[in-house]
């Protein structure tokens, strides 16, 4: 009998560890519960959600198709052009115009794929269930807002509030 009782002395530690990482767990797990209680529910119903949810797919096929077709002609500007091959004069104006003609497909390339990782954004949103709420101030985005826009993730007056809300 006493070494069913050293057995249990021995399991205790084990188990007390055991229960304290279980408790925390279930903390943290009561803590992620209570989160989307805390976040307010999309205002919008079924259909409209649903296209909501058709309009996204399509603009981001549309943006995915453009970031990927002006990559495309970056790359083959980039493989086109000679190695010293600058131009100065009147026409060129600032030079290697080919260079400047890829930056620009290089960084209307990067606001394309901006596009799609905020239409993501918002389809997470709908399958989140907070699509047309506000993410600055969890008030309803207005039904025409979104009609117009329907990646955007806050209402107009506090997006013109200037960049530092985005």
């Amino acid at each position: 009998m006493a070494a069913k009782s050293k057995t249990t002395a021995k399991k205790k530690p084990a188990n007390k560890a055991t229960d304290e990482a279980t408790a925390a767990t279930a903390k943290t797990a009561a803590k992620k519960a209570k989160a989307p209680k805390k976040a307010v529910k999309s205002p919008f119903g079924d259909k409209f959600l649903a296209v909501q949810k058709e309009a996204l797919l399509e603009e981001r096929a549309r943006y995915t198709r453009h970031a990927e077709s002006l990559q495309a002609e970056a790359d083959q500007l980039a493989r086109d052009r000679e190695p010293g091959d600058v131009q100065f004069d009147d026409e060129s104006g600032e030079g290697d115009s080919i260079a400047v003609e890829r930056e620009r497909d290089l960084a209307m390339s990067a606001q394309a794929r901006e596009a799609v990782r905020d239409i993501d954004a918002a389809l997470e949103r709908i399958v989140a269930g907070t699509y047309g709420v506000s993410v600055v101030s969890g008030l309803r985005i207005p039904k025409i807002r979104l009609e117009a826009i329907p990646q955007a993730d806050m209402r107009v007056d506090e997006k013109s509030r200037g960049m530092n809300w985005r």
